[in-house]
Parts: structure tokens; sequence; C-alpha cells
């Protein structure tokens, strides 16, 4: 998840059991994924994608 406040989401479960230990490959996967990462956070706004997961079902 790259935020808690929107839908975009990177596996990195995933990387990690496809390259154990590949810290490189990890490393740039998160640099990747920060090009999906909404510069902030559009909540209630018309125009932008909508958060269909409340906040209190995130868990943690």
């Amino acid at each position: 998840m790259l935020c808690l406040g929107n839908e975009y989401s990177v596996d990195l479960k995933a990387v990690i059991r496809r390259y154990p230990g590949d810290m490189e490959k990890l490393k740039n996967t998160i640099v990747e994924a920060m090009d999906i990462k909404p510069e902030s956070h559009y909540f209630y706004d018309d125009d932008k994608l909508q958060v269909v997961r409340l906040m209190n079902m995130t868990g943690g």
C-alpha cells in the first residue's frame, strides 16, 4: 500500500518472495512505486479517485 488514503498499491511481499535477499530489487521497486503515489489526498473531491475502503477497514 502506498498510502492508507487511496487504492494504489505495490505488492512488496511478492517482490521479496520472487527475489529473496535482493535488496537492490526491493529498493528499486519502492522507488518506482513513488511514481504512482498521489501528491496529496483527495478524500472529498468529486473529480478525483475516491477511496472505497474506509480507514477502519485498513487494520493495523
